[in-house]
């Protein structure tokens, strides 16, 4: 792909260069520089690591599209069920979505925050049901997205079925991983402000923040470190998340 193909995506996305620097790991100043024309020869690496956020993520290419003749865009919930056990996907408006199975980590701070709501729900004789991954969401209540969060609140018992959740949940937190980071900065964030979930927070361990998107106020999103409890929102700041355990961790892995 051509820096100027780049723009031209870059301007249909609407991202900006701080959102490039974010999501491809290359230096904001770097990004200004290649989009402005400022360097005229780009080395090969940045290229590619630019290219790869103009792209779709990673799609199913094996096991799913072996149940029929479909192309992307065009598969439905019923193809989503027909997935053998073993495979791990999503789809989202059509599109199936490799999900690679979760790392020790990922999955221990899924499961510490998972932990933290439901203690205050159950604390507070809350109504609230918190989810944790795998649990299957037809987001948006048509047969063209099923997506199973790292850790999701309902509120509204009506949404809940046999086999998972019928519609938006009330909150979503996704803990990024490289595979996953372009899906999760980009597309989930406007799936999830489309189906109205009200609160979507990612979490990125690499980077030791969080980003709070409260889709009812006026500004979003607020960054915030690990260092400091994060107040929830949808519970009015009565919860307050917090993260000394889970930056203990990440440091701890950063050492193997």
């Amino acid at each position: 792909m051509t820096v100027q193909e780049m723009k031209r995506k870059k301007k249909e996305k609407g991202y900006t260069y701080a959102q490039i620097a974010e999501l491809s790991g290359v230096p904001l100043g770097t990004i200004q520089k290649i989009f402005n024309g400022e360097t005229i020869s780009p080395r090969y690496d940045m290229l590619q690591a630019l290219e790869k956020i103009f792209v779709e993520p990673s799609m199913v290419c094996e096991a799913a599209l072996d149940y029929g003749t479909r192309m992307q865009g065009q598969y439905t919930v019923d193809d989503y069920r027909a997935l053998p056990e073993e495979r791990r996907a999503e789809l989202i408006d059509g599109h199936f979505y490799d999900m690679a199975s979760p790392t020790f980590l990922h999955q221990r701070i899924a499961g510490e925050i998972h932990r933290q709501i439901a203690n205050y729900i159950m604390d507070k004789g809350g109504s609230c049901q918190p989810l944790m991954s795998p649990v299957d969401i037809q987001l948006d209540c048509d047969d063209k997205t099923m997506v199973q969060p790292d850790v999701a609140v309902l509120c509204q018992k009506d949404k809940v079925r046999k086999w998972g959740v019928y519609g938006a949940p009330d909150f979503v937190l996704e803990v990024i991983s490289p595979s996953t980071k372009l899906k999760d900065y980009t597309k989930k964030l406007s799936k999830y402000m489309e189906a109205r979930v009200r609160e979507y927070w990612i979490l990125d361990p690499y980077q030791k923040k969080v980003l709070v998107y409260f889709f009812e106020s006026d500004a979003f999103p607020v960054i915030h470190g690990l260092s400091e409890p994060i107040p929830v929102e949808i519970f009015k700041g009565g919860l307050e998340l917090r993260f000394e355990y889970i930056e203990k961790w990440i440091d701890e892995e950063a050492l193997l």
